[in-house]
C-alpha cells in the first residue's frame, strides 16, 4: 500500500570510526588485508512539524578497492574515504529545503560526484559518501514513520521517483509504484562463502594457525556452516590457479548437493581474450569438470579501465559476466549491457538507490527479452566486508528485499564477530536479533546454519536494526575540512 513520502530537513551528520582487526589475513586483488577502520554515520532529521528522528549506518573502509592506485598507501585510501564523507556531509547540510529521502540523494548526487572528480576521485570512490548518508537518512525516515525498511520501500515512503531528475532517463516511463509494491522479503538467504587467494583449503595449507576454535580452512567452514554457495577468487596465472582450483574441487560439495560457484577475476585480466584463454584451460582440465559445472557466473575479470571497451560476448565464455568494480556511475549497467554483460553487483557501499535502480532495469530488460526465452539480466549480492551489527544487517535487508537468493557474506569468517565490542553492546544486538546472531566462542557473531542466514528480525522499525551501537565508545572521525 502506497504511503505519503515523508519530507524532512537534514539537521546534523556525525561520523565515527572503529578499528577492525582480522583474525585471518585476506587477499583480494593487489592487497592482503589484516586491519582497517569501519565508518559509522549518525544523522538527525526534522519533519515538517519540527519533530526530530535519528538514523544510522555503517560501512567498512576497504583499501585498494575503490582506488587501486598502487602509489597510494592504505592510509591514503582511508583518508580518501574520509574526504568523500566530509564532502557529502557538506552537500547534504548545505540545502535545508525539505525533501524525501530519495529526493536528498537526487538533489546532491551529480554535484557530489563532480566535486569528487575535481579532487581526482573516481565515481566509485566518490559514491561512498552519499551511500552511507543515504542509508542513515532512510533509517531516520523509517523511524520517523514507525515503519520497517521493507514496508517503507513497499509503500514508497522514501519517495523513490527518478523521473525528471536526469539520474536514470532510461527508466522515465517506469511504474515505480507497481515495482516497489511487488517486492517481498524472504525469511532467509543463502550465504555465499568467498575463498580468498591465500585462504587455506585443508589443514595442510594452514601456515598461520589461529587456534581460536573457529573455522579456518574451507573444509572446516563447510563442515560447520553447511555452506553450498561459494565465490572463488582467481588471479589469472594458470600455474597458480589450476593447482588451487584442483584442491578446491576436492573439498567442495558436488553438483548433486546443490553446489553453486561464482568466479571472481578481481580485475586481474588485461582483456576479454586473456580471460577467455584462461577459462578454456580451466574447462579443459578433467579434474575440474564438477567445479566448472557448478559455476553460475563470472565477476569482473577485466580491469576497470578496459572492462567496457569491447563486447564480452565475443569471448564466447558460455557463462554470464557481471560488472562490479567498473560500476561507478548510475548508468554503468546500461553501458555494460551494450557490451554483453548480463549482471551487476549490489553493494551497499555503492548506494542502496543504485541497487534499486538496477533491479528495476533487470525487470524491464527481462520483460523485453521474454520472446527470446528466460530472463537474462540479474543482480548479485557481492560484499565480503560487512561486519556484525549495522553493516551486515543493512546490506542483508537490501539484497533480501530485492529478491536475491544468495549473497557473498564473509565478514564473520575473517573477523571474530563482535569480540572487540563491549559485552553489553554484543548482548543488545543478540537480544534484538536472536535469529541473526549466536553467542559462541566468547563473542556474539553471525549465525549460519545449513548454509543459510535467518532474516526475520530485520523487519523491525528502521533500516534493519532494532538497536543502536555504542557511539559513545567510538572515535570521532577526523575528516578533512570541506574545500
Amino acid at each position: 500500500m502506497a504511503m505519503d513520502p515523508i519530507r524532512f530537513r537534514v539537521r546534523d551528520i556525525e561520523f565515527f570510526e572503529r578499528p577492525v582487526q582480522l583474525r585471518l589475513p585476506f587477499r583480494f586483488g593487489v592487497v592482503t588485508l589484516r586491519q582497517c577502520p569501519q565508518a559509522f554515520v549518525r544523522v538527525r532529521i526534522e519533519d515538517a512539524a519540527g519533530r526530530p528522528s535519528w538514523g544510522q549506518a555503517a560501512e567498512v573502509m576497504a583499501p585498494k578497492w575503490f582506488d587501486k592506485n598502487l602509489a597510494l598507501s592504505n592510509e591514503d585510501n582511508f583518508d580518501q574515504l574520509r574526504q568523500v564523507l566530509a564532502d557529502a556531509r557538506a552537500h547534504y547540510l548545505g540545502d535545508a529545503t525539505p525533501a524525501t529521502a530519495f529526493g536528498h540523494f537526487a538533489r546532491h548526487y551529480a554535484a557530489h560526484l563532480e566535486h569528487g572528480r575535481g579532487r581526482g576521485f573516481n565515481p566509485l570512490l566518490a559514491a561512498y559518501g552519499p551511500a552511507l548518508l543515504d542509508k542513515a537518512l532512510a533509517d531516520a525516515a523509517c523511524r520517523a514513520a514507525g515503519q520497517s525498511f521493507y514496508a517503507a520501500v513497499h509503500g514508497n515512503l522514501l519517495g523513490i521517483a527518478p523521473q525528471g531528475t536526469g539520474l536514470a532517463p532510461d527508466l522515465d516511463g517506469f511504474d515505480w509504484g507497481a515495482f516497489l509494491g511487488a517486492l517481498r522479503p524472504a525469511a532467509s538467504i543463502a550465504a555465499r562463502h568467498t575463498v580468498g587467494m591465500v585462504d587455506p583449503i585443508t589443514a595442510a595449507d594452514v601456515q598461520e594457525p589461529v587456534d581460536d576454535g573457529l573455522p579456518q580452512t574451507l573444509q572446516e567452514v563447510i563442515a560447520r556452516h553447511g555452506i553450498r554457495h561459494f565465490k572463488i577468487k582467481v588471479g589469472g596465472d594458470l600455474s597458480h590457479d589450476l593447482p588451487r582450483l584442483r584442491s578446491l574441487a576436492g573439498v567442495l560439495p558436488g553438483p548433486a548437493a546443490g553446489c553453486f560457484v561464482s568466479l571472481d577475476g578481481n580485475e586481474q585480466f588485461d582483456d576479454a581474450a586473456h580471460f577467455s584463454a584462461w577459462w578454456r584451460e580451466v574447462r579443459a582440465d578433467p579434474a575440474l569438470a564438477g567445479l566448472v559445472q557448478a559455476v553460475g557466473f563470472i565477476e569482473q575479470p577485466i580491469r576497470r579501465d578496459r572492462a567496457l571497451e569491447a563486447d564480452i560476448d565475443a569471448a564466447q565464455l558460455g557463462l554470464p559476466v557481471i560488472v562490479d568494480e567498473s560500476d561507478g556511475e548510475l548508468d554503468t549497467f546500461v553501458q555494460a549491457r551494450r557490451r554483453g554483460y548480463r549482471g551487476v553487483s549490489s553493494k551497499s557501499c555503492k548506494g542502496l538507490y543504485k541497487s534499486i535502480l538496477n533491479a528495476a532495469r533487470c525487470q524491464v530488460w527481462n520483460r523485453a527479452a521474454q520472446a527470446d526465452g528466460a530472463g537474462r539480466f540479474f543482480m548479485t549480492g557481492e560484499d565480503l566486508t560487512t561486519q556484525a551489527g549495522l553493516g551486515v544487517q543493512q546490506d542483508l535487508a537490501l539484497v533480501n528485499l530485492l529478491g536475491l537468493g544468495h549473497v557473498e557474506r564473509n565478514g564473520h569468517h575473517y573477523v571474530n564477530g563482535m569480540a572487540a565490542l563491549a559485552r553489553s553492546e554484543q548482548l543488545r544486538f543478540l537480544q534484538a536479533h536472536p535469529d541473526l546472531y549466536e553467542d559462541t566462542h566468547g563473542a556474539v557473531r553471525l549465525r549460519i546454519e545449513a548454509g543459510r542466514i535467518q532474516l526475520g528480525s530485520l523487519a523491525c522499525t528502521g533500516l534493519a536494526s532494532a538497536c543502536a551501537p555504542d557511539f559513545d565508545t567510538m572515535q570521532p572521525m577526523a575528516v578533512p575540512a570541506h574545500a
